[in-house]
């Protein structure tokens, strides 16, 4: 379940990324997917603008597209690219045992 302060701290570290280059990949649906690179242009309180380099294009995302996952981020920082939010954890079933 998101949170409004999930929300929250998200927008406040991508406020925090503008001018930074990224890597966004999503789903194109029927197994087709896409990664491009972009600039994080601007933030505002519900959507965020990235810039795509190959072909100057803008695009808006919301915070929501990134907490539920239907896009992934991921910032350079530099040196490397990293996770925007860190890899959903996978679950574990505990079997009750009688």
């Amino acid at each position: 379940m998101i949170c409004k302060e999930d929300i929250t701290n998200l927008k406040t570290d991508i406020d925090g990324k503008i001018g930074q280059k990224i890597i966004v990949k999503g789903s194109l649906g029927r197994s087709r997917t896409f990664e491009k690179e972009a600039t994080i242009e601007k933030a505002y309180p519900n959507i965020f603008i990235v810039k795509y380099d190959e072909n100057d294009r803008n695009v808006t995302y919301s915070y929501t597209d990134i907490l539920t996952r239907t896009v992934e981020v991921q910032v350079f920082d530099g040196q490397e690219y990293s996770p925007l939010i860190p890899p959903a954890e996978e679950k574990k079933s505990h079997r009750r045992v009688d």
